[in-house]
């Protein structure tokens, strides 16, 4: 018997890797949720393809760089049933999260035509999978081996993963290759692909396999379809392993496959096997996925797609040299991808520009907005305004954000009285400005310094209603500071404190300005009042502008105070205050000692235990000699805003002020987090510690919950980590000799350990302590709130739903 995967002629494409250029192993990042340890091979792309008429690039089409790390993006083909049960559709939905918790700070993004994308499915076209050679059941001789044969494939699609695999390692002394292959073809023909993928894998562990090529094509191009990407490419991997090449819908599927997920890095897998069905497999691919690619490129927020260049001037580059017509929102895309580049290349968009207008292609209005974009980088008036012109007539409806592109042109050239002209005529033609208009023409009065333009402008601003103020607020005191006028920067202080949230910048301006004018006593009010706003808190250079203030003062004791304060909370010192404070201590025999003594107290190490296991992510040198950690926040969450501060105040002179973002903040790269990465992150993947089971202490789980966990309406608490079945079976244990019982699933790449009934409330007593205090009514088990509502959903974790029990334990 046969298994057909295609009508077509199936002759397999294989070679052996000695016939092809010797690959060269890429550095790629890895991924959280990668399987595989073997990821891209890429050989050295061929230079004889021809070039396009006026397409003159000054970067290397060829000389590739590797996919950016871990980037945000949104899915093209991802979509989520509504009809799941509600343990299914709770955990389904938030390990489909992965933690994703990157946001766009630009809302601006490339619109794609409604025509642009693969209209017809030209992958039907693709030569896949050879046939399987299989025996029926009847052509076996022994009755008693054909009756084991139906009884596997009636039973193992029935049963759970461990169960499978103990059933199948029962049957080891009798059963062969031929005999599982029928298996699991049998589960292929009744599309119980999951359970052939399963008996697949369990032949790969017998000492009788031996590798069929067109089996395990047929497997990934299954689990490819079903859009299961990691076992698509554990399959996929373990193909080239054995030194042949994968058929051309084999990576074709791939890659779609990875696509249609918006977990983060899957944009970097897919690009990586696109390069390599290129580069390794010689294979042309089709339009439809050149297209899908380029435009999941082009989905992704701004600040994480410009990173993708190269590879979309590859893609570009293989759609000329095969010759597909090109769409036009493949060089708006490309136009647009470089006017977000920090430099400009200005010859790449000419060329890009001229060659639309010989391919008969209009230059649309997102063309435009993109060659102003990047002659406000430039600072190109002349092109500016040529543009301009054309944008002006070509739409009626012009974007906000091509009169802050043109504001931002003429103020790079000084002219801001331009800039504030372009201002007052978006008023007049649309009633009122955007949000984005207003924050660049008052920046670029404040750094032109016409104070009384840029006030009467934030007085407009504040009465139209819109939000955020706070970005203006800073722009004007940081203006008044440079300009003297301390009164005007304390009248903006109070007005900021009535129209926003308190915030640490605008706190830390008007310290210096008190400081500046030498009025030391409401200096020190305004200090105390950010350590009692938990919202603000002091930090580095807060207290290093008030030890200034006392130096400068003669406040030796206050000054000799603040160091001890900025010593025990491991605060950087300003070199040029060292000299000072060696003439002041010395007086008491004192040596000043760089307060940069790292270490961590018994309660911060808890701490960290409990958010590496939540999903705290370590970076390291190649070297790993030094390590540095990376928290990740959901904005959305309030949770999360409140554990950001506390986390903030608890690691202060741990952290690196520099790349702090919104929804991340990171420390510094340290020799002293060793312990962690080589514990809990190992070759780039996070592991679960042999020694977990002791360091499960109250504060552990405190941190764990707060960080990674989750609390349904029905009040069960759900704890989410990353590592292998060993691992979480030792949590499990650990937390049974507390009285506390749980049951565990395994969805999309996470275990989750649920609590529920009874033991959510054992649990939150055994954790209430070390809980932040204004965390308790979010986290509360009986309580819950608006916050969580979104993700609750009833959970059961009956026994049948459970991945492992006692007995898989044991």
């Amino acid at each position: 018997m046969q298994l057909n995967s295609s009508p077509q002629d199936q002759t397999p494409l294989i070679y052996f890797l000695s016939s092809v250029p010797t690959p060269v192993k890429p550095y790629l990042t890895p991924m959280r949720t990668a399987i595989s340890l073997l990821r891209s091979l890429s050989a050295s792309f061929p230079i004889h393809h021809r070039r396009r008429l006026v397409i003159h690039r000054t970067l290397s089409l060829f000389n590739l760089i590797h996919p950016p790390v871990n980037p945000p993006r949104t899915s093209l083909f991802h979509t989520r049933s509504s009809d799941q049960s509600s343990v299914s559709h709770f955990v389904e939905r938030l390990a489909g999260e992965d933690e994703n918790w990157e946001f766009d700070i630009d809302n601006e993004s490339f619109n794609f035509d409604a025509c642009f994308g693969p209209s017809i499915d030209d992958s039907k076209n693709l030569k896949s999978a050879p046939s399987i050679d299989v025996k029926e059941l009847d052509e076996l001789p022994e009755q008693w081996r054909r009756s084991k044969l139906a009884w596997l494939c009636k039973e193992l699609p029935s049963h759970k993963p461990a169960t499978l695999v103990r059933i199948l390692n029962a049957q080891r002394k009798w059963v062969n290759q031929e005999d599982m292959t029928y298996v699991a073809v049998h589960c292929m023909r009744i599309r119980e692909n999951e359970t052939g993928f399963r008996v697949y894998k369990w032949m790969m562990q017998q000492h009788w396999f031996r590798f069929d090529f067109s089996l395990a094509t047929k497997l990934a191009d299954l689990m490819g379809k079903e859009r299961k990407y990691l076992k698509c490419r554990e399959i996929f991997d373990d193909i080239i392993n054995h030194g042949l090449i994968p058929t051309e819908y084999t990576f074709h599927i791939l890659i779609i496959s990875y696509l249609s997920s918006s977990n983060r890095g899957c944009l970097d897998e897919a690009c990586a096997i696109y390069n390599r069905m290129i580069q390794l497999g010689g294979y042309s691919p089709r339009l439809s996925l050149h297209n899908s690619l380029f435009k999941a490129i082009l989905t992704a927020p701004a600040d994480s797609s410009k990173r993708y260049l190269n590879q979309a001037e590859l893609i570009f580059h293989q759609m000329v040299t095969s010759g597909f017509k090109i769409h036009k929102d493949i060089y708006s895309g490309l136009i647009w991808l470089h006017s977000y580049q920090d430099k400009i290349d200005k010859e790449s968009i000419a060329s890009l520009r001229a060659e639309m207008q010989l391919s008969g292609i209009e230059e649309d209005k997102e063309v435009l907005v993109s060659v102003l974009r990047a002659c406000s980088k430039e600072g190109d008036i002349e092109e500016a305004e040529k543009t301009w012109k054309k944008l002006f007539t070509s739409t009626q409806s012009v974007p906000s954000q091509a009169y802050v592109y043109k504001m931002e042109v003429y103020a790079k050239n000084g002219e801001y009285m331009k800039s504030l002209e372009v201002f007052k005529s978006i008023q007049e033609q649309s009633g009122s400005a955007s949000t984005s208009v207003f924050h660049k023409i008052i920046e670029v009065l404040c750094k032109a310094q016409a104070a009384e333009l840029a006030e009467s402008v934030m007085k407009d601003f504040i009465e139209c209603g819109k939000k955020p103020l706070m970005p203006s607020f800073i722009d004007l005191m940081n203006m008044h500071f440079t300009l003297g006028m301390h009164d005007k920067l304390e009248c903006t202080f109070f007005q900021s404190l009535e129209k926003c949230r308190p915030n640490r910048t605008i706190y830390n301006i008007y310290l210096k300005s008190l400081l500046h004018i030498g009025n030391l006593e409401k200096a020190e009010e305004i200090l105390r009042q950010m350590q009692n706003l938990e919202d603000v808190g002091v930090d580095s250079k807060s207290c290093n502008t008030i030890l200034r203030g006392y130096l400068d003062g003669r406040e030796y004791v206050k000054a000799e105070k603040m160091y001890a304060l900025m010593n025990e909370k491991k605060f950087h010192i300003e070199p040029d205050l060292f000299e000072n404070l060696e003439r002041v201590l010395s007086s008491n025999e004192e040596v000043v000692k760089n307060p940069i003594t790292l270490n961590l107290s018994k309660e911060q190490r808890e701490a960290l235990v409990g958010l590496l296991l939540g999903g705290v992510k370590i970076e390291s040198d190649e070297k790993r000699k030094n390590h540095m950690l990376v928290f990740k926040f959901n904005e959305n969450s309030g949770v999360h805003k409140v554990l950001k501060r506390c986390i903030c105040n608890e690691y202060n002179e741990w952290l690196d002020l520099t790349s702090e973002k919104d929804d991340q903040i990171t420390t510094i790269s340290h020799s002293y987090f060793g312990f962690y990465a080589d514990q809990f992150w190992q070759q780039g993947q996070p592991v679960i510690p042999k020694l977990i089971h002791r360091w499960l202490s109250p504060r552990v789980l405190a941190y764990w919950y707060m960080y990674g966990g989750y609390k349904t309406s029905s009040g069960d608490i759900l704890l989410k980590i990353r590592g292998s079945e060993d691992g979480v079976n030792r949590i499990v244990k650990a937390l049974e000799k507390k009285s506390l019982t749980c049951k565990v699933k395994h969805k999309g790449g996470f275990f989750w350990i649920g609590l529920l009934g009874s033991n959510s409330i054992w649990f939150w007593k055994l954790v209430d302590p070390y809980i932040v205090g204004d965390l308790k009514d979010l986290l509360k088990p009986e309580h819950l709130t608006s916050d969580l509502k979104e993700e609750s959903q009833t959970i059961d974790f009956d026994r049948s739903d459970s991945d492992y029990s006692e007995d898989d334990a044991s």
